[in-house]
């Protein structure tokens, strides 16, 4: 079955893939696996569920050492390996190229009025076009406008590409539209789970989504090579 662009599935129908392209490095997977099918017909199933689901394939796609935990800022739960963790206790060999990263994180939106916190997303790793080039930002793994943080919770920020940062492509915009009806409707379900192609901390992809008032699941996929 091909992947649509718009890929909205009612919540009692369910199909979880929680595996990973075979061909990650090159494409995106166009064939959808049914590998979990599951029930779920509440929020509380997609929060207790999904986590389990994505340890699962992470441990699958990284044949490292991990030090997998999890904790909640805000109205959002965060699962992250804190790889650097174990190179400071001499559990596992430095590794230039292997970094702590996000596995996933969901929550419900909560767009309250607050100033942005980007004095601490300037102080992350350097200026961005020097440290990484002018196609990239740095971005939020959940927004800010949606309840998403740096202050104290530098595990939501990751190098993005530029034209879907600030929605430029029609991927971008489509990233955007997401982004805006979870701002719309506040307490919206929304998760974002990036996929790796190697163990730095820059995802291959997003897999970006959130439950609709309908009791649909709209999922999208987004290439951030």
């Amino acid at each position: 079955m091909a992947i649509p662009r718009e890929l909205v599935i009612p919540l009692n129908e369910l199909t979880i893939d929680a595996t990973l392209p075979s061909n990650l490095q090159t494409k995106p997977r166009r064939n959808l696996q049914k590998i979990f099918v599951i029930p779920l017909r509440e929020k509380s199933d997609l929060f207790e569920e999904l986590p389990h689901l994505w340890y699962d394939a992470y441990l699958k796609m990284t044949p490292r050492p991990t030090n997998v935990c999890r904790f909640t800022h805000g109205t959002f739960e965060y699962i992250f390996d804190d790889y650097g963790s174990l190179e400071a206790a001499g559990k596992a060999a430095y590794d230039r190229a292997s970094e702590s990263r996000l596995v996933a994180v969901l929550g419900r939106s909560n767009p309250i009025k607050r100033s942005r916190d980007d004095y601490r997303l300037r102080g992350w790793v350097g200026r961005t076009e020097e440290s990484f080039g002018k196609e990239w930002d740095k971005g939020h793994f959940i927004a800010h406008s949606l309840g998403g943080a740096v202050d104290g919770i530098e595990a939501n920020v990751f190098v993005q590409r530029r034209d879907l940062n600030r929605g430029w492509s029609a991927r971008g915009k489509l990233f955007r539209e997401m982004e805006k009806y979870c701002a719309q409707h506040p307490g919206t379900f929304c998760f974002n789970h990036p996929l790796y192609r190697d163990h730095s901390a820059r995802p291959a992809f997003l897999e970006f989504g959130l439950l609709k008032n309908t009791k649909e699941l709209w999922v999208e996929r987004f290439d951030n090579r």
